[in-house]
C-alpha cells in the first residue's frame, strides 16, 4: 500500500513537472533538478529494498531516517541555489535601473535643447 502511494506521488511529482515545462512555468535548468528528484523517488518507490541497502552502507538504523536527512540536504542545497539566483537577479535590476535612470536623463535633455529650437521655428514675430 505505501510504495503503491510512493509510486503515485513520484508520479503526480513528474506529471506536474512536465506540465509546467509544456506550459513554460518552470525554465529547464531548474527542471533538470526536479526531473531527478522525480526520478529518484520513483525509483525508492519501486525498489524500497535500495533505501534499506543504503541505510545498512551509511549505518543508519531507520530508513526513514536517511530520507528525511536527504530531503533536508536537498532543501539546504535548493534555498542556496535560489538565494544565488536572487542575489543575480537583485543586481541585473538594479544595473538595469540605473540605465534606465542615465537614459531618461538623456532623453529630458534632448527635449530641453529640442523646446527652444522648436519656439524659435513657429514663432512670427522673429523673421529679423
Amino acid at each position: 500500500m505505501i510504495a503503491g502511494l510512493g509510486v503515485l506521488f513520484a508520479l503526480a511529482v513528474l506529471g506536474v513537472i512536465f506540465t509546467l515545462l509544456l506550459k513554460r512555468q518552470l525554465r529547464e535548468k531548474y527542471a533538470i533538478m526536479w526531473l531527478l528528484i522525480g526520478l529518484v523517488i520513483l525509483v525508492l518507490a519501486l525498489f524500497p529494498g535500495l533505501l534499506v541497502g543504503l541505510s545498512n552502507l551509511l549505518n543508519v538504523e531507520v530508513p526513514s531516517n536517511l530520507i528525511f536527512a536527504l530531503a533536508l540536504v536537498l532543501l539546504v542545497g535548493v534555498t542556496l541555489h535560489l538565494s544565488w539566483e536572487l542575489s543575480q537577479a537583485e543586481d541585473e535590476i538594479r544595473r538595469i535601473a540605473e540605465e534606465v535612470t542615465l537614459l531618461r536623463a538623456d532623453v529630458e535633455d534632448l527635449r530641453a535643447a529640442e523646446e527652444p529650437r522648436k519656439l524659435a521655428a513657429s514663432d512670427p514675430d522673429d523673421q529679423s
